[in-house]
């Protein structure tokens, strides 16, 4: 039998096994898998739905029982008369004051300390990053005694003498809300992460062209970092903007005031304004949900790209 009369396999159906393809009805356990995630994502956004569309009810309809899912009046005098229950521009100013500061120190030292952890051959990295990881562990709360009495006994600041003493330290000052908190350990590891995935040979032939160290780092390595950066910067912008604890007890004047304490003021001793509370909370979600919507692409491909090494 001649070559040419062999007759030619037959083509791959779709969706037939070992084919790697697709095709056909889909499988019973991906429809499973999407109504599951369907149903979670109802679950997730149904508390923001409730905030929407509560800070838009009278304070009647808010109290009212059995509770009513649309607003019979639809309210928006809520949002600017919310605005003018305190002085929320303040509180939005200091809030972005202190989240912008945050993420741009965390994002520079971070990056160079997760550089040096990466790519700097020095004696004691072992256990620098052992520290490190260690850190991550403590719990949030555990450490606001320590911190504050490192603010208040604050050498030469607030009236403090050489040993900290006689004076009020960092206590309701720029530097009391900026400074503790400005460099997390989370930001270190991720950095740390990324800069392990990065091939050596670019490292190398930066050196053959005459960089030194910090030129490597911030011409060669750190361009290529956007998925780091976008997702430190965003983390760090989050707990800087939501930070509620921390400038409650070092801050006592009202103009260092953040948005998150001053949404405290519509919880009074005899009631609750929430119709003011949920447009309050609305307009300071909002800065999150935006930073997020522009930012997302990159924050979901740092935290897959940080597990690889």
């Amino acid at each position: 039998m001649s070559p040419e009369s062999v007759p030619a396999p037959p083509a791959p159906v779709s969706g037939a096994p070992g084919t790697g393809r697709m095709g056909g009805a889909p499988r019973p356990g991906r429809i499973v898998l999407h109504a599951v995630l369907i149903v979670l994502s109802l679950l997730m956004v149904t508390p923001f739905v409730w905030m929407l569309l509560s800070s838009l009810k009278t304070h009647e309809e808010v109290l009212a029982y059995p509770p009513t899912f649309l607003p019979t009046v639809w309210d928006w005098a809520n949002y600017p008369e919310a605005l003018e229950w305190a002085p929320f521009g303040t509180y939005f100013r200091n809030s972005l004051v202190i989240a912008v500061s945050h993420t741009v120190i965390n994002v520079v030292i971070a990056a160079m300390a997760g550089y040096a952890l990466a790519r700097v051959e020095f004696r004691g990295r072992s256990l620098v990053l052992l520290f490190v990881l260690a850190a991550m562990m403590i719990p949030t709360f555990s450490k606001l005694v320590p911190q504050y009495l490192l603010a208040k006994t604050m050498p030469f600041f607030g009236g403090n003498d050489f040993l900290g003493r006689g004076g009020s330290g960092w206590l309701d000052t720029w530097w009391g809300l900026i400074v503790p908190g400005a460099v997390t350990p989370l930001a270190i590891f991720l950095f740390r992460q990324f800069y392990l995935s990065l091939p050596r040979e670019l490292e190398e032939a930066a050196r053959m062209d005459g960089l030194g160290e910090f030129g490597i780092f911030a011409r060669i390595m750190t361009p290529l970092m956007k998925p780091a950066i976008a997702t430190v910067a965003l983390i760090t912008f989050e707990n800087g903007w939501n930070n509620f604890v921390w400038p409650l007890i070092v801050t006592r004047s009202v103009d260092l005031r953040v948005i998150q304490v001053g949404l405290a003021t519509f919880r009074q001793a005899d009631q609750v304004q929430w119709e003011y509370l949920m447009a309050g909370t609305v307009l300071a979600t909002l800065p999150m949900i935006v930073l997020f919507l522009f930012t997302q692409r990159y924050f979901v491909q740092g935290f897959a790209t940080a597990g690889i090494k």
